[in-house]
């Protein structure tokens, strides 16, 4: 079945994407949400209008996203953790933290759209990569240290 999906979904693909998934998946999860609509040959029309009157906002959006990832790949985001021994974190470190962290630099960046490329359990350097546009990723540096 083909569907075009409304909003951006990570596990498949962006809003506009034109794609097939088995009706089953479509029928009993991505139509009562809302996340998609059935790929007929008017919506597919009405889907090429609306990205064509858009160009000129998605590339601007585009540029922004661009200038961002230039600044953020240069950050490097401190976060201070209560630790035990051997630098052990009591909990971990989560895209909520990071989002807070980077709200406080002034990047208002939204948490889901952070991913760590590995789990953060203890103190040491990690990195963690920001989805800021459908073809713009940026990647930022994490150094996590001890509370005093």
């Amino acid at each position: 079945m083909e569907i075009i999906l409304t909003t951006d979904y990570p596990a498949l693909g962006y809003k506009g994407d034109i794609l097939k998934v088995k009706p089953g998946y479509a029928r009993n999860y991505l139509f009562p949400n809302k996340f998609a609509i059935v790929a007929t040959p008017s919506n597919k029309k009405i889907l090429a209008e609306n990205q064509k009157q858009a160009a000129h906002k998605i590339e601007q959006a585009k540029t922004e996203a661009q200038t961002l990832a230039n600044t953020l790949n240069d950050l490097t985001l401190t976060i201070i953790a209560k630790t035990g021994a051997n630098g052990k974190i009591f909990g971990s470190i989560t895209t909520l933290q990071i989002a807070q962290n980077l709200k406080e630099k002034g990047f208002d960046i939204d948490r889901r759209k952070i991913s760590l490329t590995e789990e953060i359990k203890t103190t040491g350097e990690y990195s963690a990569n920001i989805d800021l546009h459908r073809e713009v990723k940026a990647k930022i540096t994490l150094n996590i240290i001890e509370e005093a």
